[in-house]
């Protein structure tokens, strides 16, 4: 039998017969094309990958097929918007993976809330995206985690005093992220100083200028990889020699590709290393995932695969497609070996405990460095 994808991200799941066969859907809502294409596309890998090992789930003791839809929100929060309202009316998901990013999963989170369907993002850390809802869920950890974890590295494995930092005003996980270590590293005793430019400028030779009139030991970078690799070159080509280091966004093979030797030293912070022992569970699925693609896992493919996963398991602990009693189960998720991790929701909050993981650029690869636990 043929099968038809919609092309939109987002992972949304219903029950209904197909040619007499009860299918369960689950639908992608993820940024396929447009300027973080690269993330949608690693995140719709991993759950594919995930619907191929788990393609069933059992309910009354009956394994049902799940399968799965995909939409393109094009990069965008109004197109995240309409794609879950197109897979909640037309396909009448009962769940939802995705959007990847926070700007996109803050458009889509507040018509899961209201349509009180459960929507599982991998990789949007931003806080407000799960902040008072009941129907929103993370795999990975938050920004207030992530900016006191990058203030930490900064001041003490960097050693820096005084940072730049570089901040995209239309993206609002760049703006966030910032805020959180800006507030982290002061309590170091740190100080710092910022430089503002939009998603899709190429030329930062005026902002760099600037910041580099002013002496810093080290330039944070918490946007997307495509205008990292840019800042680095030319902060490079300006005389910049100091470290520099972003948050999660840096994330993706094309920051590489885009910049090269310039990105070499760069460090980040980020949820998966497939060097990195972070559950049972890490090591078979980077096998598989390296005999299905034939590359190196990556956090945003190990992210969506857990989401996928523990949408799966919450449909089986509930022994239901109702999307109110998924919600419940997930909110009931204890130590579920996810790849990136051990997946705990405490009570009241879709944002789980998580390790992070310090990646850095070496030898055009990303090299593992570190995994940080939280304290709590």
């Amino acid at each position: 039998m043929k099968k038809t994808f919609v092309f939109v991200f987002l992972v949304v799941i219903m029950t209904f017969t197909l040619f007499g066969q009860e299918v369960i859907k689950i639908g992608m809502n993820f940024e396929l094309t447009g300027p973080v294409s690269g993330y949608g596309q690693m995140s719709r890998d991993g759950v594919m990958l995930a619907n191929k090992l788990k393609p069933t789930v059992n309910i009354g003791g009956k394994e049902i097929k799940v399968e799965v839809v995909a939409v393109d929100n094009k990069s965008d929060k109004a197109e995240a918007a309409n794609a879950i309202r197109r897979l909640i009316d037309h396909e009448k998901v009962v769940a939802v993976i995705g959007p990847a990013t926070s700007s996109a999963a803050l458009a889509a989170a507040s018509i899961a809330e209201e349509r009180q369907i459960p929507m599982v993002v991998n990789t949007a850390t931003n806080p407000l995206v799960a902040q008072n809802k009941k129907y929103v869920f993370r795999t990975c950890f938050e920004d207030t985690l992530q900016g006191a974890l990058l203030a930490t590295f900064a001041w003490e494995e960097l050693g820096a005093k005084n940072v730049a930092i570089m901040i995209d005003v239309a993206q609002d996980y760049v703006v966030g992220l910032a805020n959180y270590f800006e507030k982290a590293f002061e309590q170091f005793g740190g100080t710092y100083f910022t430089e503002f430019y939009t998603t899709g400028d190429q030329d930062f030779t005026a902002q760099l200028t600037d910041a580099l009139s002013k002496n810093p030991d080290a330039i944070f970078m918490p946007g997307y990889y495509a205008e990292i690799a840019l800042i680095c070159k030319q902060a490079r080509d300006l005389g910049f020699t100091g470290p520099m280091f972003a948050g999660d966004g840096a994330d993706a093979p094309e920051l590489i590709q885009i910049g090269g030797e310039y990105v070499e030293g760069v460090s980040y912070t980020t949820y998966f290393h497939e060097d990195a022992d972070l559950s049972p569970a890490t090591k078979p699925f980077v096998e598989a995932y390296q005999k299905e693609y034939n590359r190196r896992a990556d956090a945003f493919g190990a992210l969506a695969y857990d989401a996928y996963m523990v949408i799966v398991n919450a449909i089986e602990s509930a022994q239901s497609t109702d999307p109110v009693k998924i919600r419940d189960a997930l909110a009931k998720t204890k130590n579920f070996p996810g790849v990136a991790g051990t997946i705990t929701y405490p009570e009241g909050s879709g944002n789980p405990i998580k390790p992070a993981v310090i990646n850095m650029v070496e030898n055009g690869q990303f090299v593992f460095r570190t995994v940080i636990k939280p304290s709590m």
